[in-house]
């Protein structure tokens, strides 16, 4: 459905922590830096090229600046994987923004966890299934 999704970044090296931290244990990797325009890192399922989750300096020069109501939500792979993303998010400059836990008025079995980046751009990293 999606080709990409991106969110901006005034320390590019901030964020790369925070992200490299976060969407590892998710089974995400690292991608080549961005070739065109200003700097940026991507990231991607191992062996896909798309969809990426891309971390870039705006392309207007301005600062970057989080969308109201905007959430980014990463599928885990286990509850487990929630957890050590939550953890991981907050040790490289995270906010917490509701802790891993089951979300039972979504559905019985959806488990999830709501962070902020460095930046301000609210996460959510969510597994569905027991």
């Amino acid at each position: 459905m999606f080709s990409h999704v991106m969110v901006g970044a005034r320390d590019l090296d901030v964020m790369a922590r925070f992200y490299d931290a976060v969407l590892l244990p998710l089974g995400l990797v690292r991608g080549p830096d961005a070739v065109e325009g200003p700097k940026g890192i991507s990231y991607h399922r191992p062996g896909e090229d798309h969809p990426t989750f891309d971390v870039q300096e705006p392309f207007d020069g301005q600062p970057p600046s989080p969308g109201n109501g905007c959430m980014i939500a990463f599928m885990a792979p286990s509850r487990a994987a929630v957890d050590t993303a939550h953890s991981a998010a907050l040790a490289h400059g995270g906010t917490d923004e509701g802790a891993p836990g089951l979300r039972t008025r979504y559905a019985p079995d959806y488990y999830g966890a709501y962070v902020r980046d460095p930046e301000g751009n609210k996460l959510h990293v969510v597994h569905r299934g027991g």
